[in-house]
């Protein structure tokens, strides 16, 4: 059985008062497997690149896994995510997981140049850009013809030392066929879609890979979610909420979904509270359940 692996998400915000790099070392010490970040890139809140706050997070720690949740690829050409992905991996011992999107929000990727693009060419973008990314990593001298992302005579060194998992953030049958083909890691969000809808997605993963030649057992399933412990809070359909116990009972039906590990988001004053109330109160369980 794949071990079973809890991240949490730390907010990109350069707004006065927010630690996002200090938020991560209490994740570390808490013993939570990663921390995530978000890509949004523009937008009235103050905020940081989301690589380079990754990075600077894995400078001021030493054991915790940093993921990007999940870089839009119509924000940065291929080439360059693949340069930055193992750079960020050497740097850090190979603690850094590569997570991908098609690009969530037609404004932000026009706001910073990006083209308009269907929801299709979307998909095929992300594709190609996971191929070129793979392309830079194992070839020297790498040529790729594409419809959205194209290199010619492509050699990067040095080579990723440690395998870079490739995450995605994928939803429709043909977001989820790439996953399947091409990724490492399936990391969708609790809300978007009907919880009983989650093992068709995972179903239609695994033909996917199937149908490449790959084991499905090599893509992980990683539900992100919000999560806070409260008796008296209103369930939503994006968070999981109650006791440590109810909130335990309910995890433990998402990971018989098939799902082998959580991101967890934390909001409000007392975000670092319910961290640690996570990492003492439910985890113990769940690992002893897993």
């Amino acid at each position: 059985m794949t071990d079973l692996i809890f991240g949490v998400g730390v907010p990109a915000s350069a707004a006065p008062g927010d630690d996002p790099v200090g938020r991560a070392q209490v994740a570390e010490q808490l013993g939570f497997d990663f921390v995530s970040a978000a890509d949004h890139p523009c937008g009235p809140s103050p905020s940081y690149e989301t690589t380079v706050m990754l990075t600077w997070i894995a400078a001021r720690t030493s054991q915790i896994k940093v993921a990007s949740r999940v870089l839009g690829v119509p924000f940065r050409h291929p080439a360059m995510v693949a340069k930055l992905a193992v750079s960020l991996g050497l740097l850090s011992g190979g603690r850094f997981i590569l997570g991908l999107g098609a690009g969530y929000s037609d404004q932000e990727i026009a706001a910073v140049g990006g083209p308009a693009l269907s929801p299709a060419e979307k998909i095929d973008g992300l594709g190609e850009a996971i191929q070129v990314i793979r392309g830079a990593w194992a070839h020297s001298g790498y040529t790729q013809h594409g419809r959205h992302h194209s290199t010619r005579d492509l050699t990067m060194q040095p080579s990723p030392a440690h395998p870079i998992p490739v995450w995605l953030g994928t939803f429709g049958p043909r977001a989820l066929a790439v996953t399947g083909a091409l990724a490492d890691g399936w990391i969708p969000s609790l809300g978007y879609k009907p919880i009983d809808e989650f093992p068709a997605m995972r179903h239609r993963i695994d033909a996917a890979a199937e149908a490449s030649g790959r084991q499905p057992d090599e893509i992980r399933s990683i539900l992100n979610l919000n999560i806070r412990i409260d008796p008296g809070a209103r369930p939503q359909p994006d968070m999981v909420t109650g006791s440590a116990g109810q909130v335990t009972s309910q995890l433990r039906h998402l990971l018989g979904l098939g799902f082998t590990g959580f991101n967890f988001l934390t909001s409000g004053p007392d975000q670092t509270t319910t961290m640690r109330r996570v990492a003492e109160e439910v985890l113990p369980a769940l690992r002893s359940t897993g």
